[in-house]
């Protein structure tokens, strides 16, 4: 038995939650009804040009098309720890995110929005209480609550009460 490298069953899914059938997908696309059906079954492969014409009838790309097709079963990473400005932060990074758990008594600062790539950063506090700083908006906020902003951004995160949190860092998708 041939190993499956690539799950093309995602199509059925795509096409599922676009409404659609394997004809309109296959007019659409330019793909053959019975190209597709084998792709959603696992029964064939799809070239190049197949997965351009497919991935522009949902919208994405057919490197986007690709990776979500791409049979992996897990990821592992290993947790990197280091102290900067007072912060204590625990870092796991993958290919299209990073997740830091951060602790930080009150008075520390942290900026360095250079570090950043073109990703969203997104901000949740689990206990004590931050101000961050943006242009032209300041938020302070609490245990419970969460930020979601373009990591580009200037920004500055200040500690107003001994904390904890989680901070995510999500790569922006190009969509060209």
């Amino acid at each position: 038995m041939k190993p499956v490298f690539y799950d093309f069953g995602l199509l059925r899914e795509l096409r599922k939650q676009a409404g659609l059938s394997i004809r309109e997908v296959s007019e659409r696309s330019g793909v053959a009804s019975s190209v597709i059906s084998k792709l959603e079954r696992n029964c064939s492969d799809a070239g190049l040009e197949t997965l351009y014409r497919l991935g522009r009838s949902f919208g994405i790309t057919a490197g986007e098309l690709l990776s979500m097709a791409e049979n992996r079963c897990t990821q592992t990473a290993e947790e990197a720890r280091y102290p900067m400005n007072g912060f204590h932060f625990r870092r796991i990074r993958f290919g299209n995110a990073a997740c830091f758990y951060a602790e930080a008594p009150a008075g520390s600062r942290h900026s360095r929005p250079e570090a950043h790539r073109d990703e969203y950063e997104l901000c949740w506090i689990l206990s004590g209480r931050i101000r961050i700083d943006l242009p032209g908006e300041r938020k302070e906020l609490s245990g419970g609550a969460a930020l979601q902003f373009d990591a580009m951004l200037p920004h500055t995160y200040e500690v107003l009460e001994d904390c904890r949190m989680i901070m995510i860092h999500i790569h922006k998708p190009k969509h060209f």
